[in-house]
């Protein structure tokens, strides 16, 4: 287990193209949202809630909230708010990535309609441009969002947000890196996301409220044993950041 600050840099760079070598000329013509009913929402190949798989903790790493597939040779980072609140997970494979943020939502409705329709409100607020396409877990956003460089040159980042509604839960993705541009690029990642178990458990949450992470046992034991360093602030405090799909704050990161 590698504990250390997130940085920006190389997967900003990779992400950001030419408005030229963008997806093209996105619609702005948007269908009228609506609510979508659970019994409308197919999950046959997942993702899976926690009441529906006999061993659902089997081959994933337990994060509470979130059992997360183990794939070979992933990366997983887990994005906290302070030094014990995890915020989001990103599973990074290969040339991609992937963030995974569940949320609670009511009992016989889904809300990914109602969340595409901010999400696409929020990106054209900051001069960025998205599309809604069909895709292998139903309709999804791909977006073109403005970032700025280290260096303070300004680009723009492919990004997809994907999401699946589940009984008394959402579940979203943020795909970055290869696997927003190319499809093939996108399978190990999607595997991934299509894999998750949601344990959205029994205490009452209001509807859009984040779900619990959690850090696994591992990274639990890593900082509980004194003397240890670790990278980033002394201790294994972390400054506090806001989630933010299209930045890395800081991270714990395990590798398998």
């Amino acid at each position: 287990m590698v504990f250390r600050r997130g940085q920006k840099g190389d997967s900003d760079r990779r992400d950001r193209v030419s408005e030229a070598d963008a997806y093209g000329d996105l619609s702005e013509a948007k269908d009228e949202e609506r609510k979508i009913s659970l019994a409308d929402v197919s999950r046959a190949a997942g993702p899976w809630d926690f009441n529906e798989l006999e061993d659902p903790k089997n081959g994933r790493v337990d994060l509470g909230a979130l059992l997360v597939p183990a794939v070979e040779g992933m990366e997983l980072r887990l994005e906290m708010a302070d030094a014990e609140q995890v915020i989001a997970a990103t599973v990074v494979a290969r040339q991609s990535a992937v963030q995974l943020q569940a949320f609670a939502a009511p009992r016989s409705e889904g809300i990914w309609a109602e969340v595409r329709a901010e999400i696409s409100l929020e990106i054209s607020k900051q001069g960025g441009t998205v599309d809604e396409r069909e895709g292998p877990f139903g309709i999804e956003l791909r977006a073109q969002v403005p970032v700025q460089a280290p260096d303070g040159s300004r680009g723009i980042q492919l990004v997809r947000f994907i999401g699946v509604d589940g009984p008394r839960w959402f579940l979203r993705g943020v795909v970055s890196g290869q696997g927003a541009v190319q499809p093939k690029e996108a399978l190990d990642i999607e595997h991934v996301f299509r894999d998750t178990v949601v344990s959205r458990g029994n205490s009452p949450m209001a509807p859009r409220d984040p779900i619990p992470l959690r850090m696994p046992a591992e990274a639990q034991q890593a900082m509980a044993q004194p003397g240890e360093e670790q990278e980033g602030e002394p201790g294994g405090q972390y400054a506090h950041g806001d989630l933010n799909p299209f930045e890395r704050g800081p991270e714990i990161t395990e590798r398998r």
